[in-house]
């Protein structure tokens, strides 16, 4: 049984819609592959001991990740050397995260958080073990060019030697992912 394991953005949850539309989707179509969406704890020092003890536990053959989590995934596939679908992801984080110093809130939760220097400054250690993708052939890279929080020519250049998927227009939550369902499933070979 192939296993994947899906992060999700920032302050999201494991019931967000890209989350919910694969499982839905991963379910009625591959009986041979399992995805694992857990709520990624909203603390990011937090969050990558967790996404690590999960890899260790569930050994999955690829990851998917959405905005942040599209960094989480990014990261931990160069680590372990597994296959990678990122949604939006972002690159840079430690630029993009700095306004979100301070207090925070859950958009599916609710719950309040926050984000401290300490974990800005892991997200900059983790990017800069990152700057040059090792195994671009293991990424496989969702884009909408008018995604209002990240550049999606950022991406195009940080992931140069990947599988770009570029849609022209969109926005950060990644509409009508549904129609690149059949695109995933290639080339992370589910059944």
């Amino acid at each position: 049984m192939a296993k994947i394991i899906y992060l999700h953005g920032f302050a999201s949850s494991a019931n967000s819609t890209k989350a919910l539309q694969l499982k839905k989707h991963i379910l009625e179509n591959y009986s041979k592959t399992e995805i694992i969406i857990p709520d990624i704890e909203n603390n990011i020092v937090d969050a990558v001991q967790q996404i690590d003890k999960l890899i260790e536990e569930f050994s999955p053959s690829a990851l998917i990740g959405s905005s942040l989590g599209g960094f989480y995934a990014t990261y931990f596939s160069e680590q372990y050397n597994l296959k990678c679908v990122g949604i939006n992801p972002a690159v840079i984080p430690p630029a993009e995260m700095s306004e979100y110093l301070g207090e925070n809130k859950n958009y599916s939760t609710g719950e309040k958080f926050l984000i401290n220097q300490e974990q800005l400054d892991l997200l900059d250690k983790m990017g800069r073990e990152i700057k040059v993708i090792k195994c671009p052939r293991n990424f496989m890279i969702l884009l909408q060019s008018h995604d209002e929080k990240l550049d999606y020519r950022v991406a195009t250049n940080f992931y140069r030697g990947a599988v770009l998927d570029v849609t022209f227009g969109g926005n950060h939550s990644f509409e009508n992912l549904e129609t690149h369902f059949s695109k995933i499933k290639i080339f992370l070979d589910m059944h």
